[in-house]
């Protein structure tokens, strides 16, 4: 019997036994000496397990990335401590949105590029800017080739005493601004953003940008229905990346009594 559920009702072809459903003795009879999933390595076709929204912003001093702690199998809300921001070298931080498997692959990736860039030991270091344009190109090349990573990117770092932010898709789409939101909070807390921080980035503290940050999560919790009330805040500055561990905003949810429709109201 053939146990892989996507063959159920269809016929099956003696000559190809790609799930390895057959007893060992019949795969070498069919000319089947190894595994079939040995050559049959793929990378995500759809995404799967997902995370929400990025947020980023310059301040006076660096730049401040927030992103909750959700990643969501489709509609379940499946994994409630995820990381979704990663230091890379000591003056770069990036935050993904989209699929977590494919965030994980281009964890490896830039892993890897600084243990070469270190080994190298040429005396450059690799910096938010190198990095962004080196996401940009990757997210390209594998667009080309038809197998996407189902990712959006925020970039930011700072070198030589300034500050850089980025934003990368899975299309290679890039562009650098002061303010940046994937995801939902593209469309919920980007003009937020925009309206509190836009010719500012100057003279705004380090607790006034979290409290922007703050605020701007507690809008996408209420609003978001993939996002939660659980988020990290990381900062990058002269002395380098910083990720807090994850906090919580105070919401109130007490209207609702008195909205038709909800609690005691007809």
């Amino acid at each position: 019997m053939d146990h892989f559920p996507l063959s159920w009702g269809r016929p099956r072809n003696e000559a190809v036994d790609l799930y390895s459903t057959y007893p060992i003795h019949e795969r070498q009879r069919h000319g089947q000496q190894h595994d079939a999933f040995a050559e049959g390595v793929q990378r995500t076709q759809q995404p799967l397990v997902t995370g929400t929204s990025v947020l980023a912003l310059k301040y006076k001093d660096g730049i401040m990335m927030a992103a909750d702690c959700l990643a969501s199998y489709g509609s379940l809300a499946r994994f409630k401590d995820i990381t979704r921001l990663h230091a890379v070298g000591q003056y770069t931080l990036i935050g993904a949105g989209g699929d977590m498997s494919d965030f994980q692959y281009l964890q490896h990736l830039l892993n890897d590029l600084m243990i070469d860039e270190y080994t190298s030991d040429d005396g450059h270091k690799l910096g938010p800017d190198e990095i962004y344009h080196y996401l940009s190109q990757v997210m390209y090349a594998r667009r080309t080739k038809m197998n996407p990573l189902w990712n959006t990117m925020l970039v930011g770092g700072f070198k030589d005493g300034q500050s850089f932010m980025g934003y990368v898709d899975l299309l290679g789409t890039t562009y650098t601004a002061s303010t940046l939101a994937s995801g939902y909070g593209a469309y919920i807390a980007q003009p937020l953003l925009r309206k509190a921080v836009e010719g500012r980035e100057t003279t705004l503290t380090e607790e006034q940008a979290r409290a922007i940050i703050q605020e701007c999560m507690k809008v996408l919790f209420y609003r978001d229905a993939r996002s939660l009330n659980k988020y990290q805040i990381a900062t990058v500055t002269e002395r380098g990346v910083e990720i807090g561990d994850a906090i919580s905003s105070d919401t109130e949810w007490a209207f609702a009594e008195k909205i038709a429709g909800y609690g005691g109201q007809p």
